[in-house]
């Protein structure tokens, strides 16, 4: 297996949605819960009209990723928003 696959590094692009407040609290929530799951943000970026977010994400493990996912406070948090949720796309990426 890769380093690539073993450590994963990940950008998220993340629309905060009609309400970028709650947005930005349910962000603050689940990236808490990162170290959890062996991941930790590298950094944290937001767009100067405050509606989107980069993180810099990595966890150790691809599995870290795959449980944070599931991670039940996570889902919680985000089911209790709703279709206020924030939007992300993740990327996969590497140094090149």
């Amino acid at each position: 297996m890769t380093e690539h696959a073993e450590a994963p590094l990940l950008v998220a692009l993340v629309d905060l949605g009609a309400d970028p407040e709650a947005g930005r609290r349910y962000e603050d929530a689940v990236l808490a819960l990162l170290g959890r799951h062996g991941g930790r943000l590298e950094r944290r970026l937001r767009t100067g009209d405050g509606t989107t977010e980069v993180h810099v994400i990595r966890f150790a493990a691809r599995a870290g990723y795959d449980a944070f996912l599931v991670d039940p406070e996570r889902v919680a948090l985000r089911s209790a928003l709703g279709a206020a949720a924030p939007t992300t796309r993740v990327l996969d990426v590497h140094d090149v």
